[in-house]
């Protein structure tokens, strides 16, 4: 195989915002030959502009015309979607997240499991530059064993106003689905892929269905708005390591704050932007290391799946890393839905 022939299944921002572009830039090993969308119009559209040569709106027609698909549909669908084409005998690389529930991720893996073929999620922000030079520090035992993990995944009043994002039907969630599970799966990935025991989770949404409210991102219907704007949690693993986290699309902060960090018996590390703090003897020394690799986390993204289906590299993002993502996201949004609480006595 000399070129990997790529599908791309739903067109819309993500798909001609990162996916369709980065495959074209990687042309000498990737054609894209066709796309799909349920809008057929809007598909066309898109095949005309980045002159992809074939046109579905039943993306199960295209898979006789590719090798891999990309998905980028609603969360809704990304399950049926990834066991179609991989029973078709294609490889998929799917949008984050893997799927809404638990049982779904499952069934994903089963296809993939029985078929041979290369399933990835899309949770690009393993492939951005601090998170490669953290993971690196990490594994040569910069912080040594870890104790407390920090994650802040906050906009101040940017919930997306635009697409189905606040529509709980499709996307199954709102602010942490949607945007909090990257720095989630991040905080998993940097920690080796820790077993959870524990969660504690509360999510709100009176910001978003208060009238009148000011977004950044457009305007949001306050009457239908369904979906978690906030987050909080507590996390617990079994190798005894706590995370905190906290997400939200709303904020009422100064101003967005992406913040990851890890302190350990050895030293810690913060990500964004990647700093290593340790002790000796009796100095404290803090040291900024400005990562050398480039910062085109969905090209090198790209170019692991292509690698992948080629059979010439190991996935970063594999898809039961990816299932205990959604595992933490449904016990999150479980606990805040549960009635039983932990309580002090009066």
């Amino acid at each position: 195989m000399s070129n990997l022939r790529m599908g791309i299944i739903g067109v819309g921002g993500i798909a001609q915002g990162r996916h369709i572009p980065v495959f074209m830039e990687l042309k000498d090993r990737v054609a894209i030959t066709a796309v799909s969308d349920i809008n057929i119009t809007r598909a066309q559209e898109a095949a005309d502009k980045f002159g992809i040569p074939k046109v579905y709106q039943d993306y199960r027609n295209m898979f006789q015309d590719v090798d891999a698909v990309t998905i980028c549909t609603p969360n809704k669908f990304h399950a049926e979607i990834t066991v179609e084409a991989l029973e078709a005998g294609v490889h998929v690389l799917c949008e984050k997240p893997m799927a809404i529930t638990v049982e779904e991720c499952e069934k994903m893996i089963a296809a993939s499991e029985k078929t041979n073929k290369v399933l990835s999620i899309a949770y690009h922000y393993r492939h951005m530059k601090q998170a490669q030079a953290a993971k690196k520090a990490i594994l040569t035992g910069a912080v040594g064993d870890p104790l407390v993990v920090r994650v802040q995944a906050l906009r101040r009043r940017k919930v997306p106003g635009w697409g189905v994002f606040t529509n709980k039907e499709l996307q199954g969630g709102g602010s942490l689905i949607d945007y909090g599970c990257h720095l989630l799966d991040l905080a998993l990935w940097l920690l080796g892929d820790p077993e959870p025991v524990q969660v504690l989770g509360r999510t709100y949404n009176r910001l978003s269905k208060t009238p009148g409210q000011i977004n950044e991102w457009g305007p949001i219907d306050h009457e239908s708005f369904d979906v978690d704007d906030h987050v909080t949690s507590y996390i617990t693993f079994k190798n005894g390591v706590s995370l905190l986290f906290e997400c939200s699309w709303a904020a009422n902060i100064k101003e967005d704050s992406e913040h990851l960090s890890i302190s350990g018996v050895d030293g810690g590390i913060s990500v964004f932007p990647f700093e290593h703090y340790q002790t000796s003897k009796e100095l404290f020394m803090n040291t900024e290391a400005p990562p050398v690799v480039g910062d085109e986390p969905g090209l090198h993204q790209a170019e692991n799946f292509i690698d992948a289906c080629m059979g010439q590299a190991e996935l970063t993002v594999k898809p039961r890393e990816a299932m205990k993502v959604t595992k933490i996201m449904e016990m999150i949004y479980k606990s805040s839905d549960s009635e039983e609480r932990t309580l002090l006595p009066n």
